[in-house]
Order: C-alpha cells, then sequence, then structure tokens
C-alpha cells in the first residue's frame, strides 16, 4: 500500500516539474563539438562540416542553458534548406522539436513533429516527443485553468466582502 502510495506521489511531483525522457547535455560536450565545427571547417570535407555542424546542434539543443538552445534553433533552420534527403530533413525537424520544447514553444514542436512524422510516420522517437510535448501542453492548460478559477473565485469572494461590509 505504502509503495502505491509513494508512486502516485511521485507521479504528482512528476507531473508538476515536468519531467521527459530527453537527454541533456553538459557544457563540455558542447564546446568539444564546437572543436570539431572549427577543425572541420579549416581542414575537412563538406560531408565532415555537416556532421560537425549535426552534432554541434544535437549538443546545443539538448543543452540546459537556454541561449545554447537557441542556438541550436537558428543553426538548424539555417540548414534546414540544405537537407538533401528525407533522413536529413527528419533529423533537423526532430531536433528542432526537441529545441522548442526545451524552449517551452510545445505547439511549435509539435508542428514540427507532425511533418516530422509525415516523413517517418512510425518513428519512435519523434512518437515519444510528440506524447510528451501533447501532455504537457494538456498540463500547461489544466494548471491555466486553475490559476484561471483561482483568480474569479478571489475576484468573487472580493467582492461579496466589499458588499458584506456595506451591507
Amino acid at each position: 500500500m505504502e509503495a502505491k502510495i509513494g508512486q502516485f506521489f511521485d507521479s504528482i511531483g512528476g507531473f508538476f516539474k515536468g519531467d521527459d525522457e530527453i537527454p541533456w547535455c553538459d557544457r563540455d560536450i558542447i564546446i568539444d563539438c564546437e572543436r570539431g565545427v572549427a577543425d572541420a571547417a579549416n581542414d575537412g570535407s563538406d560531408e565532415l562540416k555537416s556532421d560537425s555542424i549535426m552534432r554541434l546542434s544535437w549538443a546545443l539543443v539538448h543543452s540546459r542553458q537556454q541561449e545554447d538552445v537557441q542556438r541550436g534553433i537558428a543553426m538548424l533552420e539555417a540548414s534546414l534548406t540544405n537537407a538533401n534527403t528525407p533522413l536529413q530533413q527528419r533529423e533537423k525537424l526532430y531536433l528542432l522539436a526537441v529545441g522548442y520544447y526545451r524552449s517551452g514553444e510545445f505547439s511549435k514542436s509539435l508542428q514540427l513533429l507532425q511533418r516530422c512524422l509525415e516523413i517517418a510516420p512510425d518513428w519512435r522517437q519523434a512518437l515519444t516527443l510528440k506524447k510528451n510535448v501533447e501532455s504537457r501542453i494538456t498540463k500547461d492548460g489544466v494548471i491555466g485553468i486553475g490559476i484561471t478559477a483561482t483568480a474569479v473565485g478571489l475576484v468573487a469572494g472580493g467582492i461579496a466582502a466589499a458588499l458584506a461590509r456595506k451591507k
């Protein structure tokens, strides 16, 4: 019984913390990826440059720092037109969706995931992220309704108290 109660409180805590299964990236990895991009720019092929930029974009959108996430989004948006194959386009759309998810722009993330799933309808990563995004949109709506209801209750209570004092 205690285990069930513990699971219940853990799920409530996860609900409000916004737990997700997307990995985080440390600053050290981002620095290594930036070095890789610089090295590839100096003496690498176009394919090596492209791969290095994709690794850096991945690291940036998985960062805990919002400025890194925004930088990753900008890099991916700029390179999206250079996606030569459906696989490249799918990868870039997915990483953009991760970036927007981490930025709290859930509707933009959902739009990108839907485009990604048009290319690969059964891609598990995209389906999992889509489920997380939809859950966050629902949760934010529930929290918003709760805040609105509380505000309406406070205003109504204030009006009722003011009317009671007048009598």
